[in-house]
């Protein structure tokens, strides 16, 4: 279980409607939405990985505290939310540092996770996972072995793997998929898990764990159960994507937490992969 802390604001799609310059005058309610997934998954017994953007962190230091002390793995979304592949090298390398030391003085526990904004490590910025390796990191979530117009590297293994690059290793999490057809189809969650039928997903992690024997990535943004979220005025495939089924997914997750048992990255990782292999990362 990942949850991808940030508010509704910081959205990729919104990057041309919501200027940056207006996030700190702009409604947060990004402690109140993680503090309702947090209480939903004590009442689980569930424990997950949040990949916290460094903004937030600065801003609410007593959330990451909660998150913390509450036994959960504490990740990198990186500081600024912006997309990889269209960055610098040496600006994404500062974003990240910065995130990660921002996330480890505040939260008082090694990050070793990364997951980029809207996955957005693809094969025009493959260039990131080495700056990932020299900042420290050991693994990398970031990338989704599907087709899409705005993030994916189909041909990438679907599973848990060892990256060997320039700079050293890394490990790979990708998004969950299963493969009909030839084609990588997403269960992963997020906005497939909002507007697909919650049949779909149910399927499809079953699937993975027990037909493939492979653990399932599940990830969620804690504005995904605020259906009383401010509104922009996007394009209408940027509202559908965001918009759709907001009043739902609350209830959906609610049943997904009956239906299957779920762990930190950190823990399942540990589990699933070679024996040292992220710490060796």
């Amino acid at each position: 279980m990942t949850i991808d802390v940030e508010d509704y604001f910081h959205v990729s799609a919104f990057d041309g409607v919501v200027d940056r310059g207006s996030w700190d005058q702009l409604e947060s309610r990004v402690c109140r939405n993680t503090d309702r997934l947090l209480s939903m998954f004590d009442a689980h017994g569930v424990k997950a990985t949040f990949f916290v953007l460094g903004w937030v962190a600065e801003r609410f230091p007593t959330l990451i505290s909660r998150i913390v002390t509450m036994g959960h793995e504490l990740a990198s979304h990186g500081y600024g939310h912006r997309l990889v592949y269209q960055q610098t090298a040496e600006g994404f390398r500062d974003d990240v540092r910065r995130a990660k030391d921002l996330l480890e003085r505040v939260g008082g526990q090694q990050v070793d996770g990364y997951r980029a904004p809207s996955y957005s490590i693809t094969n025009e910025s493959l260039w990131a996972l080495d700056v990932l390796v020299n900042e420290g990191y050991k693994y990398d979530a970031s990338i989704f072995p599907i087709r899409h117009d705005r993030y994916g590297i189909p041909e990438s293994p679907r599973h848990p793997h060892v990256l060997s690059r320039a700079a050293g290793a890394l490990v790979e999490v990708p998004g969950s998929t299963i493969r009909l057809s030839g084609i990588n189809l997403p269960i992963a969650g997020g906005a497939y898990f909002r507007i697909l039928p919650y049949a779909w997903t149910n399927w499809g992690l079953k699937r993975l764990n027990v037909q493939e024997r492979k653990p399932a990535i599940f990830y969620l943004h804690p504005w995904e159960i605020d259906p009383a979220q401010p509104r922009f005025d996007a394009g209408w495939l940027s509202r559908f994507r965001h918009y759709r089924n907001l009043d739902k997914t609350e209830a959906r997750l609610q049943q997904l937490l009956r239906d299957f048992t779920f762990a930190p990255l950190r823990s399942v990782l540990a589990s699933s992969m070679p024996s040292g292999a992220v710490a060796q990362a």
